[in-house]
């Protein structure tokens, strides 16, 4: 068999879990994208290619530019891959693990728009308002798969069902009606339901948790992070809160490409930024990084 996850943390626990319950054994393939944010695309290479241009622009002026390779451009070869090795193995399933969050149910509808010749091969693992016990003993829901303790995969495993016929008929006009709304934020309303919002959806988050004192970036990204009920990742955060800094709703002072503690972010008319106390202050940021807003869309 092999698992399909969306997300890094979701392979390290499913493969602890693996090691508890043999009967979970197989190979883990990851989808990298998150599918919840940024312009989608359809069949045709050019709204492919905007998508990559604009996870370029946030991407190069993050932390993460220098370091790390762009993770999208991995996706196609991955389900490339996937396909291949159900066709050279008929007997072969497929498990998608999905948690309640809009990350992995978008990555589920990008997904399962490709797969639509592999009927009654596919299963889904659908944590949807499904009770587990914590470290700790308590009863909680989780909202993502990662959240889940290894040992609790033996009950996790009960969700698995098979993809139905209507539903590979059905799931991938989902993904044709996120692509034709055009939309840079997507969030999740409940069961697989998914609703397109405005690119400044995140904003009341990050402002609120800001104040007039500067704070290191790293700082902020936690306490945005930490607080706000419905998650998106620090890199679209990290873009809105340079647009944000254009619009002059808030300051931003240094240069977040350098690393997270490389600038500081603060609710104007505050006192000296931390950036402003060394020879290279870059004052406040009067438009967005390289590339964001030029693909920010309208």
């Amino acid at each position: 068999m092999t698992h399909l996850v969306f997300q890094p943390a979701d392979a390290a626990i499913l493969q602890k879990a693996m090691e508890l319950d043999e009967s979970l054994q197989g190979s883990i393939v990851e989808i990298k994208d998150d599918y919840a944010v940024g312009p989608l695309y359809g069949n045709d290479e050019e709204s492919w290619q905007a998508r990559r241009d604009w996870w370029k622009g946030l991407w190069e002026a993050s932390p993460y530019g220098a370091a790390e390779t762009l993770p999208m451009v991995d996706d196609k070869m991955t389900v490339h891959g996937l396909k291949r090795s159900l066709d050279e193995e008929p007997k072969e399933e497929l498990w998608i693990w999905m948690g309640q969050n809009a990350h992995d149910v978008c990555g589920y509808y990008w997904l399962i728009s490709q797969l639509q010749d592999y009927q009654g091969r596919v299963f889904v693992l659908y944590m949807n308002n499904l009770p587990f016990i914590n470290e700790k003993g308590g009863i909680f829901y989780p909202q993502y798969l990662f959240e889940i303790p290894a040992p609790e995969f033996r009950k996790a495993k009960k969700l698995c069902r098979k993809v139905t016929l209507s539903e590979l008929e059905v799931d991938p006009d989902e993904w044709k009606r996120l692509v034709s709304e055009n939309a840079l934020v997507r969030i999740l309303e409940g069961g697989k339901k998914i609703a397109s919002k405005g690119d400044d959806f995140y904003d009341d988050d990050i402002l609120k948790n800001l104040t007039k004192d500067p704070q290191k970036g790293n700082k902020a990204m936690s306490t945005i992070l930490g607080k706000m009920k419905i998650k998106t990742g620090d890199l679209f955060l990290l873009w809105r809160m340079r647009t944000l800094a254009g619009q002059g709703a808030l300051d931003l002072n240094g240069d977040p490409a350098k690393g997270w503690k490389e600038f500081d972010v603060r609710l104007p008319g505050g006192g000296l930024p931390f950036a402003a106390e060394g020879d290279h202050a870059e004052g406040v940021a009067q438009e967005p990084g390289t590339g964001s807003e030029g693909s920010q869309g309208s």
